[in-house]
């Protein structure tokens, strides 16, 4: 007490002499001083109390609050951290409902499914707790919604006056031999944002014998008329074995190929080129057609795949081929194996696949003999079996060697079941909602794939 008499005095010019220590002698002593002095005391210390609140709730304000961007239609999650304020709370964020966001004051946590891409300013109301008026104030800080990538593409019809033109989206599902099928063929978002039609194609016939086959092409992106190279290799693929005669042959064939002692390479000749002469013939309509419309053959490339199908004693006996670069892949009955049954135009091809308009795919020739490929398998059953084009193929599995990976299928089939950024769900129980529901889900976001998008399942 003493000191801050005498700094009281030196701030009132008061001289230092034997008389004012005498006096500051008496002021020490004086119990009504000593009171003066605790108030003032105590007042200080209110003072820079409030001092400090004022100060935090101001360092609050400024304090760079950094808050991570949503996405539109996306779940959103954030956490404040706010622990370097101690004394401040957190009432509510204003104007947040409109986005889609709530607030847990208890938590901290901004929360909810955003709707709309948008920048704004959140209004968050706080307050100082040993504020005993707890006197609300507002930080405003930035924050951004990001649009959905999905809404950044438009989707325009394919005009119905172009030549060759087709449906954007196709689907079909019915029985397959003993089994169900279901293919969507889907326009990709790069055709769809300049309203260009599908360029691939697929198509699926019940044959006679017994046998049946399902046919997937993707028309070369760079091929003026590959949507239509794509629907005459599928589609007259499947027309070319719906003939009684060489099915009858297939047959016989087979049963000789897996029941009997016979040279087996001699068997599986004949049957390769039974197959072989179809796929010529197919190669030959291209050109005529080619010919016939006055356009160049290469305005038709297109790749092809097929699985030519019948159910024997002995099991399922599957008739592949494939040019390009789309893979025709078995998974057993318990998803514990997986089998590529065919070989892909890629890696020496990489960057440039095969089509089934060139001439030297039909050779034996170069490191890619014709021979191989074709192919003949067998099953006693399996749970499902795809054909697919490269606009599903190259997002799921990206390269090549995944197609036999046993843990990429079972994502992938974990996939179709709804284990999904979308939660879309292929229900192949439901028979009269499965090629809708395979339809949105292929509608998947994959950044940089859009292409168009084609998958057989036979289950």
């Amino acid at each position: 007490m003493e000191q801050y008499i005498k700094h009281l005095f030196e701030k009132n010019n008061i001289p230092a002499s034997k008389l004012t220590d005498k006096v500051i002698q008496k002021l020490t002593e004086s119990a009504r001083v000593e009171e003066i002095y605790k108030t003032i005391l105590s007042h200080n210390h209110e003072i820079m109390n409030i001092f400090n609140q004022y100060k935090e709730s101001e360092e609050f304000k400024e304090y760079h609050l950094a808050i991570p961007n949503a996405n539109a239609k996306t779940d959103y999650s954030f956490k404040f951290d706010i622990s370097n304020f101690p004394n401040i709370k957190i009432k509510e964020i204003r104007n947040i409902e409109d986005l889609g966001l709530s607030f847990d004051n208890e938590t901290l946590t901004l929360s909810g499914k955003p709707i709309l891409p948008i920048q704004t300013q959140l209004e968050i109301v706080f307050y100082n707790q040993k504020n005993e008026n707890q006197t609300e104030e507002v930080k405003n800080v930035h924050f951004v919604v990001n649009a959905d990538p999905k809404d950044l593409w438009k989707n325009i019809p394919s005009s119905k006056d172009i030549k060759f033109w087709k449906e954007d989206d196709n689907m079909y599902a019915d029985d397959f031999l003993d089994k169900k099928i279901v293919i969507v063929s889907k326009r990709g978002r790069s055709h769809a944002h300049e309203g260009t039609t599908r360029d691939d194609h697929f198509s699926t016939k019940k044959l006679l014998d017994n046998w049946e086959i399902v046919a997937v092409a993707d028309g070369a992106g760079s091929a003026k008329f590959a949507r239509e190279g794509s629907r005459i290799a599928s589609e007259q693929i499947c027309e070319k074995f719906n003939n009684e005669e060489i099915l009858s042959s297939l047959t016989t064939l087979i049963s000789e190929f897996y029941t009997e002692d016979k040279q087996e390479t001699e068997v599986k000749q004949r049957i390769f080129n039974i197959l072989y002469k179809k796929v010529l013939s197919l190669h030959n309509d291209l050109i005529s057609f080619a010919e016939q419309e006055n356009i160049l053959l290469k305005d038709l490339n297109t790749t092809l795949i097929f699985a030519l199908m019948k159910k024997f004693e002995f099991g399922y006996v599957i008739l592949s081929f494939g040019v390009g670069d789309c893979p025709i892949c078995i998974l057993n009955e318990n998803i514990s194996e997986v089998k590529l049954l065919n070989r892909l135009d890629i890696g020496e091809y990489g960057g440039g696949t095969r089509f089934i308009t060139m001439p030297e795919i039909l050779t034996n020739d170069g490191s890619f003999p014709l021979s191989q490929r074709f192919g003949i398998h067998r099953s006693e059953n399996f749970s499902k079996l795809f054909l697919m084009t490269d606009g599903v193929y190259d997002p799921k599995f990206v390269v090549e060697n995944r197609l036999e990976d046993l843990e990429a299928w079972q994502h992938f089939i974990a996939d179709l079941d709804g284990e999904n950024e979308d939660k879309v769900k292929v229900d192949f129980t439901n028979e009269t909602e499965v090629k809708f529901q395979l339809l949105k889900w292929m509608d998947f976001w994959s950044k940089g794939n859009h292409d168009d998008r084609t998958l057989a399942i036979i289950y």
